[in-house]
């Protein structure tokens, strides 16, 4: 996915949910941040969405422009209407937010994960597409070491799995 693509996505669900804040977790939220970000991050064909206002209408998002929808078989990408729990985050994630608005949004504003967040998010997720698109991003230097630890502290995660995490994070900055 590119970032006009993902302007697409907002602008779509947006319209779709009645309501102009698209918050944006999962990996291409980082087309936010990084509008150019590496071809390495950017191989999903699906953003993760859920209404700011609405969060109840997710499915309506994942029913109209999901998987297998004719916006999908027309475009070759996709929203996955998710909720807010989808995303296990760093407190003060909602101030960090990065704001996404253009033409394609269609006056609607897409909301994506700073990227410290968005690699906390994937190593709580710790699926092997996570894990591999946090290397991609360690790999790249969009990330800091101090960043993560710090806002590891804060993700609500139980103490033994916050443990493992930080040192997932000490072993990837140093292999």
């Amino acid at each position: 996915m590119n970032r006009a693509e993902l302007e697409h996505i907002i602008g779509a669900a947006a319209t779709i949910a009645s309501d102009d804040e698209i918050i944006v977790v999962g990996s291409q939220s980082v087309l936010g941040q990084f509008p150019d970000a590496p071809a390495d991050l950017r191989v999903s064909v699906e953003a993760d969405v859920w209404p700011r206002n609405h969060p109840e209408r997710w499915e309506l998002i994942d029913g109209s422009i999901g998987e297998l929808s004719p916006f999908h078989e027309t475009f070759g990408y996709f929203a996955q209407g998710v909720g807010p729990e989808t995303a296990v985050l760093p407190d003060g994630w909602e101030e960090r937010l990065i704001r996404v608005e253009s033409r394609a949004t269609r006056g609607a504003v897409g909301l994506c994960l700073e990227v410290h967040d968005l690699v906390i998010s994937k190593y709580v997720a710790e699926r092997e597409k996570d894990i591999r698109f946090v290397s991609a991003v360690i790999g790249h230097g969009l990330v800091d070491r101090a960043v993560l630890l710090d806002r590891l502290g804060s993700t609500p995660v139980p103490d033994e799995r916050r443990q493992r995490i930080q040192a997932f994070i000490l072993r990837d900055f140093f292999d």
